[in-house]
């Protein structure tokens, strides 16, 4: 599989989870991915060790999302790298993955909390597109990771599905906005997946049970099952789709 072959892309919070499948599947497509983590470099460098070794292009890139000097370090960070590497500092994909989620509800929630979750969830995207958009190639892909929560009423975690919710506008309004260039702009919403985030309650009968009852096709998605959406979103084969807000949960609660 090769459909991403000279293409180069930025998967923020590629370290692990969803952010580490994504990375590892658009490598194999062929894609020179940029692997960013926040504070885990040794779990960044084990996701490009193992694309190097299947043959593929990654190199880890670091910064703290939690403020706007944290994106414009990802972005400095990115054209150097880019430029060594390549002589070039444009790319073609970014997949804005990274995200923090919150365990409070309503009534918990403090203004703290609230206000991190947004900066990392919301702000940190849409400064990071911003910021991009001179080295993003025409015709280039956006890719939003949002989440079923958008559907689904969950109140338990208000905030974090506020963020989301966000997201999906800003989707919206991106596609319109970068139409003119070529540049696909979509969202990717999973349901429930097997990560490390949800081990805790999710190993276990009784969560693996719960989980999987949620979904229409019976089971727990992992993170090859959202890979897969993004890197078709990425390709070629994606090109007449924008401002979608692709459904990733396997049916959860139709």
């Amino acid at each position: 599989m090769t459909r991403l072959e000279g293409k180069i892309a930025l998967v923020t919070g590629g370290s692990r989870g969803i952010g580490r499948g994504i990375a590892l599947r658009l490598a194999k497509e062929g894609a020179l991915v940029a692997v960013h983590y926040g504070k885990n470099r040794e779990a960044a460098l084990d996701v490009v060790e193992t694309i190097t070794q299947a043959g593929g292009q990654a190199f880890p890139i670091g910064a703290n999302l939690d403020t706007t000097s944290g994106v414009e370090q990802l972005i400095a960070s990115l054209e150097s790298e880019l430029f060594n590497r390549t002589g070039q500092r444009q790319f073609d994909i970014l997949v804005n993955n990274a995200g923090i989620g919150t365990s409070s509800d309503l009534e918990k929630t403090t203004e703290e909390e609230f206000d991190r979750v947004f900066a990392v969830n919301v702000k940190a995207p849409f400064f990071l597109v911003q910021k991009s958009l001179p080295l993003l190639r025409d015709g280039g892909r956006i890719i939003n990771l949002s989440s079923g929560v958008t559907r689904i009423a969950y109140p338990h975690i208000m905030a974090y599905n506020m963020t989301k919710g966000a997201i999906n506008t800003f989707t919206l309004h991106l596609a319109k906005l970068l139409g003119p260039r070529g540049i696909t702009v979509n969202a990717v919403l999973p349901g429930i997946v097997d990560t490390d985030i949800n081990a805790s309650w999710l190993h276990t009968e009784e969560g693996q049970q719960h989980a999987s009852e949620m979904s229409a096709l019976g089971r727990v998605g992992t993170p090859a099952d959202i890979a897969d959406a993004v890197a078709f979103l990425a390709s070629e084969d994606g090109r007449w789709g924008t401002a979608q807000l692709l459904d990733a949960t396997g049916g959860s609660h139709l």
